[in-house]
């Protein structure tokens, strides 16, 4: 039943968002903003991985946005477009930080938030959150990317692979020694 849910959610956004690149290209300027509105907060978490700070992050998300402006001609619907989209940033940040050990996954409380949290679920959150961001800085540079992406933005094997040309086998990979490897500094650090 949820595959099931997950599937046609999946379609839904892959139409909207298809009709949405259409409606740009036909000239609609208001779809790309639809487009931008629904993806910032993605492309903006992914810039703070890489840059660890708003004004550089502010430009990264511009730069993003107008690549995949100038380029959505290009957009064939292959993959999704936020697959598509996430591609372009993740190839832009990796260019601009020179492939340096610099990428750090923040999926921020702050970013993410529920509104409808408790002060409690906040402080929770944040406690944990700031552990496993610690344990995920001891992390090689790729096991990181691919944990980010997998388990912070529900991006599917095939998806991350095709975001950062690792094969789908590379990516499992990665996942399940970046989840040993965090098992093991949460234990140190008495989470588990």
């Amino acid at each position: 039943m949820q595959r099931q849910r997950n599937d046609i959610e999946h379609v839904t956004i892959s139409i909207r968002d298809s009709e949405l690149v259409k409606s740009t290209l036909d000239g609609d300027q208001k779809s790309f903003a639809r487009l931008m509105t629904l993806y910032k907060k993605r492309i903006v978490a992914i810039g703070m991985g890489f840059f660890k700070n708003a004004a550089d992050t502010e430009d990264f998300v511009q730069e993003v946005f107008l690549k995949a402006y100038t380029k959505l001609d290009t957009f064939r619907g292959d993959s999704l477009f936020s697959t598509w989209l996430t591609r372009i940033a993740y190839n832009t940040a990796v260019n601009s930080v020179n492939r340096r050990d610099e990428y750090v996954q923040l999926s921020d409380e702050s970013i993410l938030q529920d509104p409808s949290d408790t002060p409690e679920e906040v402080q929770i959150r944040k406690v944990t959150g700031q552990a496993i961001r610690e344990a995920i800085k001891e992390l090689p540079e790729q096991y990181a990317i691919c944990l980010d992406m997998y388990f912070f933005y529900d991006v599917p094997h095939a998806e991350i692979s095709s975001i950062t040309g690792l094969p789908v086998n590379t990516i499992k990979s990665h996942i399940f020694r970046a989840k040993k490897i965090l098992k093991e500094k949460l234990e140190e650090r008495g989470f588990i």
